[in-house]
C-alpha cells in the first residue's frame, strides 16, 4: 500500500454528462487517482486499486477560460485519409481554437492510498517487494514517467509520500451523487463507463468498499 500526496493549483475532474464546457466533479474520480499513480510509477505486471482519497482542503470553486479545440483526430479521420490520399492528417489549432468557459477546482490538496495486485504479465522476477521498493523509491525521489496532472495536462500535480501518522482529512460528509468510477476495457470494442454512489466521509471518499455499476 502507498500514501502519496498530491497538491496543485486548479484541477478538474470533467463530468461526462456536461458536454461543451467542463464542469468539474467536487473531488478526484478513482480513475483520475489512478491515472497520478500510474504517472509515479506503472508496470505491466501490476494493477493499481484506488482504496481512498483524503481531501486535505475545503472544495473550492472557480470559473476560467480556457483554448480548445474544436475537432480531433479520428479513427474515421484516419481511414478516410487513407483511401482518398488528400486530406490533411493533423489539427491546425489556429483555425480550430475555440475559447469555452470551465467550472473548475482550486488550490487542492489530497492523500491517496492505494494498492497494486499483480497481474498474469508479471514476469517471473517480479514480486510485490520488489514492486513496492520501486514506487515507494520514486515517491521520495520525486520521478515519474510523465508529469501527472489534475483532469487536465495544463493542471500539473506537485507530489511526495505522506510522511506517516493521522491524515488531517476536512471535517465534511456529503454526499456526491453518482461519480465515474473507472472505464470498462475487457471489450476493446466495447468500452463502458463504470460508476458508483460516492459519498465524502469525515473528508474521505472510500472508493474500496463501493458497489460499482455498469
Amino acid at each position: 500500500m502507498i500514501q502519496l500526496e498530491v497538491w496543485g493549483d486548479y484541477a478538474c475532474f470533467s463530468r461526462p454528462e456536461m458536454k461543451t464546457e467542463r464542469v468539474t466533479y467536487d473531488v478526484p474520480t478513482p480513475s483520475a487517482a489512478r491515472g497520478i499513480v500510474e504517472a509515479v510509477f506503472y508496470h505491466p505486471g501490476l494493477r493499481w486499486r484506488i482504496d481512498r482519497i483524503h481531501v486535505l482542503k475545503r472544495v473550492r470553486f472557480t470559473s476560467i477560460r480556457r483554448n480548445e479545440v474544436k475537432v480531433g483526430v479520428t479513427n474515421r479521420t484516419v481511414r478516410e485519409a487513407a483511401r482518398s490520399g488528400g486530406q490533411d492528417l493533423y489539427i491546425a489549432a489556429s483555425k480550430q481554437i475555440v475559447q469555452r468557459a470551465a467550472l473548475v477546482l482550486r488550490d487542492v490538496r489530497y492523500v491517496i492510498e492505494a494498492h497494486f495486485e499483480m497481474t498474469e504479465q508479471a514476469s517471473p522476477s517480479d514480486n510485490p517487494g520488489k514492486f513496492q521498493d520501486i514506487v515507494t523509491r520514486r515517491m521520495e525521489k520525486g520521478q515519474c514517467f510523465h508529469t501527472p496532472y489534475f483532469g487536465c495536462r495544463e493542471f500539473p500535480v506537485y507530489f511526495r509520500p505522506w510522511p506517516g501518522g493521522p491524515i488531517p482529512a476536512i471535517p465534511e460528509t456529503r454526499d456526491l451523487g453518482f461519480m465515474l468510477y473507472d472505464m470498462d476495457y475487457a471489450d476493446p470494442k466495447n468500452i463502458r463507463p463504470l460508476f458508483f454512489r460516492a459519498k465524502l466521509e469525515n473528508g474521505v471518499l472510500n472508493a474500496a468498499d463501493c458497489e460499482v455499476y455498469r
